[in-house]
């Protein structure tokens, strides 16, 4: 187990700072972004009239949803290089994907607004293609950062396992937020649509849970020897409530005056929140497991400084602003439309 250091010093904390605001920045694009991915993969099972509602519902937040992972990864890039020459090596061709899809998604969401109608499907196929492809591509990064970037059957094995969970993950964010967006027989598909997501869901944050554990005898002491693991017990069991709860909502939709439409969702973000923390407990203070820890792998104190001046005004406009568009933008969603 990595030692921790001296802590007296605010030099020590730097590194803590900086993790805090990368973990920040990386949970809010999971769920923010997640979202909006899973509008995109489900884009292929509407109706026409109900593409073009969808699209509608993220208009106004994709893009801007997008600025988490920039910040994240950016600051992963300037806070702590060690550890991204490490993971981006050895994360070198999914991320490579990833980045393809995203790239599908913004051309497809501006030329279909545009293209001839008898274009606009295959813009529609494409917007579709590209959200799956970086969430498959997020999903086995996720599994292969777990199992600490090993080279065997198993570890690839259990990386492509947790890449369609991550991608059902965000379906249900997705379908989540069409529930709370829109109304009518597109909501009541948007409920179908979660309640098939769920469970897939909770499979991999279960694969995810029980993998954690075992590939490090260090996180293994911290989940389960006395008091942690009577003092962590709240997390399962709380997300297999929300699990539950979720379930039940989205079998009970639509009530009366749209009552309970946003409780789906918010559940969900609690499920991502959870699991958020759960794997930053596990992983802490290591950004490779086991191998690289914050400390090791952080820049030197005096650039640290600077670049946390910089981050103390460009973390708050970014919240700003994403609080703001989310007022502006509140209510059921429209079609999109270009004028």
């Amino acid at each position: 187990m990595s030692p921790l250091p001296d802590l007296s010093t605010f030099n020590a904390w730097l590194p803590i700072i900086f993790m805090g605001i990368m973990g920040l920045s990386m949970l809010a694009y999971v769920v923010l972004d997640g979202y909006d991915l899973g509008v995109g993969i489900l884009l292929r099972r509407a109706d026409a009239d109900q593409k073009d509602l969808m699209i509608g519902s993220i208009g106004p937040f994709w893009d801007a949803n997008e600025t988490w992972l920039v910040l994240g990864v950016g600051i992963l890039l300037v806070a702590f290089p060690m550890a991204h020459g490490a993971i981006l090596t050895a994360l070198y061709l999914p991320v490579a994907l990833m980045l393809l899809g995203l790239i599908l998604r913004g051309v497809a969401f501006d030329f279909r607004a545009k293209a001839h109608a008898d274009h606009k499907e295959t813009w529609n196929r494409t917007f579709y293609a590209g959200s799956l492809l970086a969430a498959l591509s997020q999903g086995y990064m996720l599994g292969a950062y777990i199992t600490g970037f090993e080279r065997s059957w198993a570890a690839t094995g259990f990386a492509m396992l947790i890449a369609p969970c991550v991608a059902a993950g965000y379906t249900l964010l997705g379908a989540t937020w069409l529930v709370m967006k829109t109304e009518g027989d597109l909501q009541k598909r948007a409920a179908f649509w979660a309640r098939r997501a769920l469970w897939l869901t909770a499979v991999g944050v279960l694969l995810v849970s029980l993998a954690t554990p075992f590939v490090s005898e260090r996180i293994f002491a911290k989940w389960f020897s006395l008091p942690y693991v009577v003092l962590l017990a709240p997390i399962p069991l709380a997300t297999a409530v929300l699990f539950v709860l979720t379930d039940r909502i989205l079998r009970a939709l639509p009530l009366p005056g749209d009552k309970l439409n946003w409780v789906p969702f918010a559940a969900t973000v609690a499920i991502f929140v959870l699991a958020f923390f759960g794997l930053a407990y596990s992983l802490f203070p290591y950004l490779v497991i086991d191998k690289i820890d914050i400390w090791q792998a952080a820049s030197a104190p005096e650039s640290l400084k600077i670049i946390l001046a910089g981050a103390a005004v460009v973390v708050p406009v970014i919240i700003g602003y994403t609080i703001f568009s989310y007022r502006v933008f509140g209510g059921k969603a429209q079609p999109l439309a270009y004028y």
